[in-house]
């Protein structure tokens, strides 16, 4: 399998100290509490591979580690639950997505908190990527660089197509974003309607009336909301037969048709996992940069492709990482 690799990667910067403390045992007889914030379930594969890498390093669930977090909750709920969490001083805390992170920031100023979000900086998350200045670090996503350049392949996936059409998740997708967007697939003969939603249930009706308005084509946005309800956008799809781009490369070896970005599992078994083993052995968040996705993969569903009756041109298929036949 081919990898891109992305030039100028914050991750691969050395902290020193840091290092040693990846070897550090954990303290013998003490059982450490782990809580967070998710909308995807315990069993997300993703989950699965952070337990695993945790497990390898002696941190063993059921035994020396107690997992509090909340998983499958809806974004509404997170406050609460945060403020749950922390009454019996967890020692870290995971969160998934922005909103999630925000609930767990509102709620303490000192529990360090590890956060897989879009973009940090911007958000408002941490100061700067470099030197965090705060309990909060973790995985900034790049996705308004990756938005765009997703755009470009569907364009280039479906061409000749006259209006796309981009499903943005209210909370994840700042206005200034859309327009760029929108003003990049004007500048390459496509016009692009935008179509926002902010709960699970406004998902099937934003593809029907995308599909009724004349797209052709569908970006589907970097977010939680959309990535853990994909589900639903694959039946809507399918049904109107539209071709579909997704933030990552794991959804098209799914129902999807093309996925491109970093891989989610490797996200959190490589990365978030390392930086709570750095935490929990002792280390401080504001002296663990935040880390960018440095692999990037572009996977193709030509099964997929085949059953909506869409031909990829061969120039994309050349290009790809892996193609599901």
């Amino acid at each position: 399998m081919r990898r891109r690799e992305f030039i100028g990667a914050l991750g691969a910067v050395a902290v020193p100290g840091l290092l040693p403390m990846l070897a550090r045992a954990q303290e013998a007889g003490r059982t450490y509490r782990l809580g967070g914030l998710h909308q995807s379930p315990r069993d997300a594969p993703h989950h699965v591979g952070f337990f695993a890498e945790l497990r390898r390093q002696g941190f063993i669930d059921g035994q020396n580690l107690m997992v509090v977090g909340a998983y499958g909750q809806r974004p509404d709920q997170f406050a609460e639950l945060a403020r749950e969490q922390i009454k019996p001083q967890v020692e870290a805390m995971v969160c998934g997505g922005e909103a999630a992170a925000r609930a767990a920031q509102e709620a303490t100023k000192t529990i360090p908190i590890i956060v897989l979000a879009d973009d940090m900086v911007r958000g408002g998350l941490v100061r700067s990527l470099a030197k965090p200045d705060s309990n909060t670090t973790g995985v900034s996503l790049l996705a308004n660089e990756l938005d765009g350049k997703r755009q470009e392949i569907l364009i280039a996936a479906a061409p000749g197509v006259g209006r796309i059409a981009v499903l943005a998740d209210t909370s994840s997708s700042s206005p200034s974003k859309l327009q760029v967007l929108q003003e990049a697939a004007q500048a390459r003969g496509v016009e692009s309607s935008i179509y926002q939603v902010t709960k699970p249930e406004e998902i099937a009706g934003a593809i029907d009336t995308a599909k009724a308005s004349g797209a052709m084509a569908i970006n589907v946005l970097a977010s939680a909301l959309l990535y853990n309800n994909r589900q639903i956008v694959f039946e809507r799809v399918a049904a109107h037969r539209l071709p579909a781009i997704y933030q990552w490369p794991e959804i098209a070896e799914q129902d999807g048709l093309i996925g491109y970005g970093p891989r989610l599992v490797q996200i959190y078994r490589d990365i978030i996992a390392r930086q709570i083993l750095m935490v929990l052995r002792g280390a401080k968040p504001t002296d663990i940069p935040v880390e960018l996705p440095t692999r990037f993969e572009l996977v193709i569903n030509v099964r997929n492709a085949k059953a909506i009756g869409h031909e990829i041109p061969p120039g994309l298929v050349l290009r790809a990482d892996t193609l599901i036949e």
